[in-house]
């Protein structure tokens, strides 16, 4: 591709061509975007108008969908999301819609304004000529206007109307973890080879991708927890309802009322020859090479406990550092649980994948079920989703929200509830006391409460306390953001935290 990109922005069509860009470029800057995603158009504009002011460097963009293996490796869960290279290595990135620190990141990494002969000085301290700027100032003023609607709303029209977009653009409409050839959670892939097994034909979004759709979605439909499955617009449920509709006959009849075709078996046969996903864990098509023997014993392995991880190594000695996290969380979760080790038994190992159609280990089965590997299963316990799976199959007693709140609490020494994270946060008072707790070196736990809505309205009883951000130390309340900062003012925060 060359050394500079001329003013122009070229689209990536594969993985050997980025390596081989960032290989042959000194600057390298990479959007990753998706066509429905409304932040990513506007970011492409300043993207644009980049590339013009700085002719040297190269600017290039990844549809993040349609290229999911590069997206993976640079660790993209969001777009618009940018990587900044020079000389073939990452040096910086910055995830989501900020024009003014993309043209900053952008200027340092090429350089100063006087080694860029297209750039101009300009009044935020850059090399960005005036096209740039302009787009900046309208962007902002957007944006200003954006966040004040989802506060006041807490959705904003605009994720509303785009969420009811992507509800509207297809009869059959998943909202999943991954996509249905690569699902990234056990219940996702389950309803994925229902609506395969039911012959109707449905798009997808994977919720991973954008964590804005995903927090939407939960106030949007009302419903916590993902997959969520739409039939002409309307929810039908998640995975539980999912399976329950289809085992008795009345997901078949809910398609035939609101008139979607069925798909032949013959045409989707046809259609699925090259990458044909088994409809369930132990129904083995011809194209897996599975003997029914394996088939057989792989079945009665993944029943053979209520809880049963496939690893590599024992639970006293993993043989890889991702066995070694899922055991530490059953064990944190306190959850009696059997494993194999796949080391001892190549059969098991080579044939698993296959079975489950799951590619890595470890894998984690709940009931004969696989819920996925251990990025997925961490995620989940953070979530607290792990805890109401274990609940719901009856291997843990039911939790209640006290309980959950009292955990979630307890499970650091110094817990904030806050609105976002400590790397974004989602308000200027949640971002004021993160500020002050890493100004003071205080090492804390967080939850953002904009994930859970039942943690959200609940944690307000429990503590008596009606706004976030709240601080709690060793269980206590400390308080929300003035408190934090009268402590912090009178230089009583780090002995506070630290009795």
């Amino acid at each position: 591709m060359g050394s500079g990109g001329g003013g122009v922005v070229k689209d990536v069509g594969s993985k050997a061509e980025l390596d081989e860009a960032l290989l042959g470029a000194t600057a390298v800057v990479v959007h990753f975007w998706a066509f429905w995603c409304e932040a990513s158009k506007q970011m492409d504009q300043v993207f644009s108008h980049l590339a013009t002011d700085f002719p040297h460097a190269l600017f290039l963009r990844v549809e993040a969908e349609e290229h999911p293996e590069i997206s993976e490796t640079y660790a993209v869960s969001a777009v618009p999301y940018f990587i900044f290279c020079k000389d073939g290595k990452s040096v910086d990135t910055l995830e989501g819609a900020n024009p003014t620190v993309l043209a900053n990141k952008v200027a340092k990494l090429v350089g100063p304004a006087g080694s860029v002969e297209s750039a101009s000085p300009a009044s935020l301290g850059i090399a960005a000529g005036p096209t740039v700027l302009e787009v900046v100032r309208n962007m902002a003023t957007q944006s200003v206007s954006s966040k004040t609607e989802e506060m006041n709303s807490g959705l904003s029209d605009e994720l509303r109307k785009r969420i009811q977009q992507l509800i509207d653009s297809y009869p059959i409409f998943l909202f999943m973890k991954g996509s249905p050839e690569q699902p990234k959670c056990g219940f996702s892939r389950k309803v994925v080879n229902i609506l395969k097994n039911e012959g109707v034909e449905f798009r997808s979004f994977d919720i991973l991708l954008d964590n804005e759709v995903r927090e939407g979605m939960k106030k949007f439909s009302n419903w916590p927890t993902f997959p969520q499955l739409f039939c002409k617009s309307d929810l039908l449920g998640g995975c539980d309802i999912v399976v329950a509709m289809h085992e008795s006959g009345e997901l078949k009849d809910v398609f035939k009322d609101h008139g979607i075709p069925i798909i032949s078996k013959e045409t989707e046969i046809a259609k699925n020859s090259e990458s044909p996903i088994p409809e369930k864990s132990g129904d083995i098509s011809e194209s897996t090479g599975l003997s029914a023997e394996v088939a057989s014993r792989l079945q009665t392995l993944v029943n053979s406990s209520p809880v049963i991880l496939f690893m590599k190594g024992k639970p006293e000695e993993p043989k890889c550092g991702f066995s070694h996290k899922v055991v530490e969380i059953l064990q944190q979760e306190k959850v009696a649980f059997d494993s194999f080790d796949i080391l001892s038994d190549d059969e098991v190992r080579q044939g698993l994948k296959v079975f489950s159609n799951w590619s890595s280990y470890p894998q984690l089965y709940i009931g004969g079920e696989l819920i996925g590997g251990s990025d997925i299963v961490l995620e989940m316990q953070k979530s607290g989703e792990l805890k109401r799976v274990l609940a719901e199959k009856g291997v843990v007693p039911k939790v209640t929200l006290e309980d959950r709140l009292k955990n979630i609490i307890t499970s650091s020494p110094v817990m904030l509830f806050m609105k976002g994270t400590p790397d974004a946060p989602r308000c200027g008072f949640s971002s004021k006391v993160v500020n002050a707790l890493q100004k003071e070196g205080i090492s804390f736990g967080s939850f953002d409460i904009l994930s859970d809505e039942e943690v959200r309205q609940g944690l307000k009883t429990y503590s008596n306390w009606p706004t976030y951000p709240q601080l709690y130390y060793k269980g206590e309340l400390i308080g929300g953001c003035d408190i934090v900062m009268e402590l912090q003012s009178s230089e009583e925060l780090k002995s506070t935290l630290s009795e």
